[in-house]
């Protein structure tokens, strides 16, 4: 299952910028590099990002009642709480859809008897090569959540609109999670259930 736009996320045949030097900077599950590139204009300068190739999923489920389950995270980096749809790394060898039911499964120990791929986005591209790839899980069951043991989540069920109110009020300060509302928006019209 993808989503037709997901052809398009890949790198381009021909480079404007010329890498000039590369080093790794930080290594481990975040890797960053520094490279020293020559722009088209001949100016060269320093660039820090992560590199092209850590994927992750995010899921907006849908209960058979018309209800958006949601999570509630706390975020260190931001020492806050935030709203977010079910979210997580697609780890080394892992399809997408498989990873999508298995984050599914343990943020919200939900099931999903339909899935529909969503357009795919860079969240950072300025400073990163990661590649998010949204889905719309329907009629989903919900039942024991497995949290890692470094995740502090709530499950939060709504009804649907009250999801879109709280999107349109600017409530969902998430912005992947944001974007995946927003793009799932027109499918649940268009059956009927927003």
């Amino acid at each position: 299952m993808i989503h037709p736009n997901w052809a398009a996320l890949v790198e381009d045949d021909t480079q404007l910028w010329a890498t000039l030097e590369s080093r790794q900077i930080v290594s481990g599950f975040r890797t960053v590099f520094e490279d020293r590139v020559r722009l088209p204009s001949g100016v060269e300068t320093t660039y820090q990002y992560r590199p092209r190739g850590p994927r992750a999923v995010f899921v907006l489920p849908v209960t058979a009642q018309g209800e958006a389950v949601l999570i509630r995270q706390y975020r260190y980096p931001l020492r806050a709480t935030v709203t977010e749809v079910v979210a997580g790394g697609v780890e080394r060898g892992e399809d997408l859809l498989p990873a999508a039911q298995r984050e599914l499964l343990e943020e919200v120990g939900g099931a999903a008897s339909e899935w529909v791929a969503l357009p795919g986005f860079y969240p950072q591209p300025s400073i990163s090569g990661v590649i998010f790839y949204p889905f719309l899980a329907l009629g989903v069951t919900l039942g024991d959540m497995h949290h890692e043991d470094t995740e502090t989540i709530e499950r939060v069920v709504m009804p649907l609109a009250e999801a879109y109110r709280r999107l349109d009020a600017g409530e969902i300060l998430d912005g992947p999670s944001s974007l995946t509302l927003w793009h799932a928006r027109a499918v649940l019209a268009g059956r009927g259930l927003l």
